[in-house]
């Protein structure tokens, strides 16, 4: 039987992280929850085992259910009958399957049906469904929405709808509208407290939402009169029982054709606020998409493992002039390429999702007592790496999994371009991922802060501090330049105090610090397991000549070759 856990022992390894210890006595308080709940674990050990028993359910249901539904949904896609949405029924399949095996929410309190577990673990199920469908990976992930409500919901909004996720109850984020995507202070829908009513009343359209068609919303909406900006924006819940949103239309899309992206008309639809008034966008917002943005960085992992192991199946299979074509230097060096791609993107993801376990259970902890200060330092430090780590692992990943759908689709040549092989499906669906959730730009923005405050610098050098084995010090002595030459190019960008210049050489800096971190990574990888040595190689020599180029071009520009780029601007196409 397949199984897309047991399969791939990366997954396991970065399960098995030394910093995992850590992560599970904190995230279980001492382990109190053995005296409530018979499931509960006693130890780290009995936390840890739990959590390899699970990711072997769901490995197997992507295995046996999920991959093999993905062509059928793909082709079916979902329907909008009376103003809602009809899954395709490989979807419908997925999801009773998943549901059946209680494994929604599992990141959420056991007081709430959830399991209770780490960051870690979820982000390896996300990864593990994406692999099997990116498109379902979407109705999948889209359970961080019961993350958002457990975090800044009032109690009764919490025992009211989270107990439900674990019993299937599907979620969607509604935030963008026919004129807010990216700049989502633009939202309009208007929200209108109902005195009689006792509830707020939802007014509006929204677009492009994510199974938006969901039992559970949250929705960003306008609840001050006469206002323009992000301080006009609430944050409400909104159940589908009262059927007073109705989907106008599914896109149309290019891939991810099982997930129904909707466009969606709101009338009088009673919501209950989440939180406080006018924090909508600045902070609930915000901490979700950061949530979103991890997920789009699991998801592409999974189309990145999905991409590469088509391209290996079919260069083992794949005869022409005599002999496989995974015998061609020109074949094989491109599969090196992909998996030294895959693994760095996959150590970036699980470190910044143990950035985010570690602050997160201290956030957890500070609700029942003060934090000591050593321990609120650590808190505000793991933070602060989580902060510019999740935008840089979105950047990456996506951008990876684009590049891996490409050359595993090169791989196949003419037939990679018919629908007779998956590679067809994965190419479209990884097309998405450097777009929602923030655009690889918008990514950008956010990961320079990284740069410009010497955060990246400051973890590179404790990378740096790492004592690794004697065979592998050429690797970081060529870190260790990597790392000098991009020291300096952040001090040529940014004495020139002009923020046009810093904004054109963003993403060339941001890139710079990303491939020294995950040659770093990876290299540390190898320290603990030799399934990472041919990987850390590739990627660290790749990253020497990738970050020579930026560097070159960084050190020769100056601001009259701002002045040209600024030039373009003014350019108009001819009449």
């Amino acid at each position: 039987m397949a199984n897309f856990y047991t399969d791939n022992k990366d997954l396991k390894f970065h399960l098995g992280h030394p910093l995992m210890k850590k992560i599970v006595e904190l995230k279980e308080k001492g382990f109190t929850d053995k005296d409530k709940f018979d499931y509960a674990p006693v130890d780290v050990e009995d936390a840890i085992d739990s959590y390899d028993r699970t990711m072997e359910i769901i490995g197997e249901i992507c295995g046996e259910i999920i991959w093999a539904n993905a062509e059928s949904v793909d082709h079916e896609g979902p329907q909008v009958i009376n103003g809602h949405v009809k899954y395709a029924r490989g979807t419908q399949e997925n999801h009773e399957a998943l549901t059946k095996a209680g494994l929604y929410g599992m990141s959420l309190p056991r007081e709430y049906g959830g399991l209770n577990f780490a960051m870690v673990p979820y982000v390896i199920a996300a990864e593990l469904v994406s692999r099997a469908d990116a498109g379902f990976g979407n109705i999948w992930g889209l359970q961080d929405c019961a993350e958002t409500i457990h975090e800044f919901a009032s109690k009764e909004i919490k025992d009211e709808f989270l107990p439900r996720i674990n019993k299937g109850d599907t979620c969607s984020m509604d935030l963008t509208e026919p004129d807010a995507g990216s700049d989502l202070q633009a939202v309009m829908l208007k929200a209108t407290w109902n005195e009689k009513q006792g509830v707020w009343l939802l007014n509006g359209v929204k677009r492009f939402i994510t199974n938006g068609d969901a039992d559970i919303k949250l929705v960003l909406a306008r609840s001050e009169e006469g206002t323009t900006d992000a301080r006009g924006l609430s944050y409400f819940v909104y159940d589908k029982k009262h059927d007073a949103v109705k989907v106008r239309r599914i896109e149309n899309k290019l891939g991810i054709k099982g997930s129904p992206t909707c466009e969606l008309v709101f009338t009088n639809a009673p919501a209950q606020l989440v939180g406080d008034r006018k924090m909508g966008l600045i902070k609930y917002v915000m901490s979700l998409m950061n949530g979103a943005r991890l997920g789009v960085g699991a998801q592409s992992v999974g189309i990145c493992e999905a991409a590469y192991r088509e391209a290996l199946k079919y260069a083992n299979e794949r005869a022409q002039f005599g002999k496989t074509i995974i015998n061609f230097p020109a074949v094989y060096e491109i599969l090196g390429l992909m998996k030294a791609k895959l693994q760095a993107s996959r150590s970036l993801l699980y470190e910044t999702s143990r950035f985010i376990d570690v602050y997160k259970a201290y956030n957890l902890i500070a609700e029942d007592r003060k934090l000591t200060p050593e321990e609120r330092a650590e808190q505000k430090e793991y933070q602060k790496l989580a902060d510019v780590y999740t935008p840089l692992v979105k950047l990456f990943s996506s951008e990876y999994s684009n590049q891996l759908a490409y050359d595993s689709l090169q791989i196949h040549g003419g037939s990679g371009f018919m629908k007779d092989y998956p590679i067809e499906r994965i190419y479209r669906d990884a097309r998405i991922t450097t777009i929602y959730e923030g655009t690889s730009q918008l990514q950008v923005v956010a990961a320079i802060r990284g740069v410009t405050t010497g955060t990246f610098l400051n973890r590179i050098r404790q990378y740096e501090e790492t004592i690794v084995k004697a065979e592998h010090e050429y690797l970081k002595k060529l870190l260790v330049q990597l790392t000098g030459d991009y020291a300096k190019a952040v001090e040529e960008v940014t004495k020139e105090k002009d923020t046009e210049y810093l904004d054109i050489h963003a993403r060339r800096l941001v890139e710079m610090a990303g491939h020294i971190i995950m040659g770093y990574l990876l290299l540390l990888d190898s320290q603990r397991s030799d399934d990472y040595v041919i990987s850390a190689n590739v990627f660290i020599k790749r990253a020497v000549a990738e970050n020579g180029a930026r560097y070159s071009f960084i050190m020769d520009f100056d601001m009259q070759d701002l002045g040209i780029y600024r030039a373009i601007k003014d350019e108009t196409l001819p009449e």
